[in-house]
């Protein structure tokens, strides 16, 4: 089992989601006794302890999304990867990495997720590939995540194995790092515009995959608005990261994709950026909104987003923790239990066509760990640890509670969703490690001379 990384991360955050007048002041550091005693508290939180165990235990019975999936989702697994490894064999993930390059299209794009044939039942538009004879897989293509989600996998299976061989591995005449490559340039062929200079997807709430327009909602099509949110474009730039990390130094490639993320970073600043509210835009629209003209959507603050674009290292550590106040401001703004909050306020009934994506509902002001644990993780990253506790305990005191990691919860802090949601399991589990490994250095320095 690989160690745990012995020294935590620091920061992560969130923006605002609703107007905004003054910043607050930056989070102060903590002293050395209190670094201590945060320390002594972290490592004796045995709701933690549990969660963690929980945590690998449901990791180690497969990769799919949930008890309420079939498949195995990129996105998904991209999150969950890394506590995953600790628990299972890695030539299990190096195979179901693999699996999904052997799905790949010609032109780079990368499939959502793939399940056995079988159990195939959902009305998704399924393909085959040869190289995977027992399996079908499927894209939601109001989405612009994929590529990035497999490319950040990857990169975190290498960071943990220490396997780079994969990279070198042929699938159907391509090395696995020439097919990273193409998925990427992929996104910028096809879901790229160049006015803009930004990634774009179908317009969708935050991070998630259902468009307005249809009573599914996962398909891209004739009545689709085109747009450039914070979350796919954030994704994208750490996956360019991802990418240059494991390309070989000499590689002719890596001077075209150092040049696509400085504009490509560039632009997100000046563009998707609200400086005077401090806040992420919801979209930025390429050819009109799906939502009445009479909305004003600017004042709608996106969670998950804003927890990506820092994890991207798109925000200074003042924005940081003045998203992290504005995130809490609307958590009780909205009554929820959690910074998992996808986004607040809610859009209003009817502006999805998907019943199941009405007010505070779903993707649309659902909360969920799945996201709330990545900012947590952010955070610590940053240096703000004992503000990752504080906003880690509700996330784990329910799942304490309940038994399960839910796929989502309502503002009221009941379950939804899929039981044993594998994503909410490695992105929590991975928290609680950064916690107690931090916690664990900060311990042995008090007792050095």
């Amino acid at each position: 089992m690989p160690t745990i990384p012995k020294q935590l991360l620091v920061l992560a955050s969130v923006l605002y989601a609703g107007l905004l007048t003054a910043a607050p002041a930056p989070l102060q550091p903590l002293s050395r006794a209190q670094r201590q005693e945060l320390a002594a508290e972290v490592l004796a939180d045995r709701d933690m302890a549990e969660v963690l165990e929980k945590a690998r235990a449901l990791l180690r019975t497969g990769l799919t999304a949930g008890s309420g999936y079939g498949e195995v989702w990129i996105r998904d697994l991209n999150t969950s990867i890394e506590v995953s490894l600790e628990v299972n064999p890695p030539g299990q993930l190096r195979g179901a990495l693999l699996r999904f390059l052997s799905f790949q299209g010609a032109n780079g794009e990368v499939p959502d997720g793939y399940i056995p044939r079988e159990k195939a039942s959902v009305g998704y538009q399924y393909r085959t590939s040869p190289l995977a004879p027992g399996f079908l897989a499927h894209k939601n293509t109001v989405e612009t995540d994929q590529e990035s989600s497999l490319v950040l996998a990857v990169r975190k299976f290498i960071a943990i194995t220490g396997e780079r061989t994969i990279l070198r591995e042929g699938v159907d005449g391509r090395t696995v790092i020439e097919r990273l490559d193409l998925a990427l340039q992929y996104v910028l062929n096809e879901r790229f515009d160049r006015g803009k200079g930004l990634v774009w997807g179908a317009t969708t709430a935050d991070w998630g995959d259902v468009q307005p327009e249809h009573e599914w909602g996962v398909e891209f099509d004739a009545t689709s608005h085109r747009a450039c949110d914070i979350y796919d474009n954030a994704l994208y730039l750490s996956a360019i990261d991802a990418l240059l990390e494991m390309l070989p130094p000499e590689s002719p490639r890596a001077g075209h994709w150092r040049q696509i993320h400085r504009s490509l970073k560039r632009r997100v600043r000046t563009q998707l950026w609200d400086s005077r509210r401090q806040k992420f835009i919801p979209h930025l629209y390429l050819a009109g909104s799906p939502f009445p003209s009479d909305f004003d959507e600017s004042v709608v603050y996106y969670h998950g987003g804003t927890a990506v674009a820092v994890e991207a290292g798109l925000l200074s550590r003042a924005e940081i923790a003045a998203s992290l106040e504005s995130m809490r401001r609307n958590v009780r703004a909205a009554g929820a239990a959690s910074i998992g909050l996808t986004l607040q306020p809610a859009y209003p009934k009817g502006f999805f066509k998907n019943p199941g994506m009405g007010p505070y509902s779903y993707q649309n002001g659902g909360d969920w760990c799945w996201f709330g644990g990545r900012m947590v993780q952010q955070l610590a990253r940053n240096g703000f640890v004992r503000e990752a506790y504080e906003e880690l305990r509700p996330m784990v005191v329910r799942v304490r509670v309940h038994g399960d990691f839910r796929e989502w919860w309502s503002v009221d802090n009941q379950p939804r969703g899929s039981r044993q949601f594998r994503g909410s399991a490695g992105v929590l589990g991975r928290a609680i490690e950064m916690l107690r490994a931090w916690a664990e250095a900060e311990q042995s320095t008090g007792r050095s001379p």
